[in-house]
């Protein structure tokens, strides 16, 4: 029933603000940055990678289903999975 309130936009949940920064670390040349957001109660893993290449800084954003309790938590988790990212794609996360 909850899910039908919020399809026809009775109930649930007020929207949350788009992510914001919480901090950035420099990883292998790319920059992580952990935007974890409110999403029902708890924080959601979510990200940015961002590198310059030939001039142009190239983005990428990730969402996560992992969820927290502690803002914390979702940060350190967002950089683990930023990480992991750059690891196994490189610059194909771009394209």
């Amino acid at each position: 029933m909850s899910f039908l309130k919020r399809l026809f936009g009775g109930g649930g949940d007020k929207p949350e603000a788009a992510p914001k920064a919480a901090e950035a670390i420099e990883y292998k040349g790319y920059t992580i940055s952990a935007t974890p957001y409110k999403a029902d109660g708890q924080f959601q893993t979510c990200g940015l990678i961002s590198k310059e290449i030939d001039g142009v800084v190239k983005e990428h954003k990730f969402i996560r289903a992992d969820r927290f309790a502690a803002l914390e938590d979702a940060v350190q988790v967002s950089f683990a999975k930023g990480k992991q990212m750059v690891d196994e794609q490189g610059e194909r996360i771009f394209g």
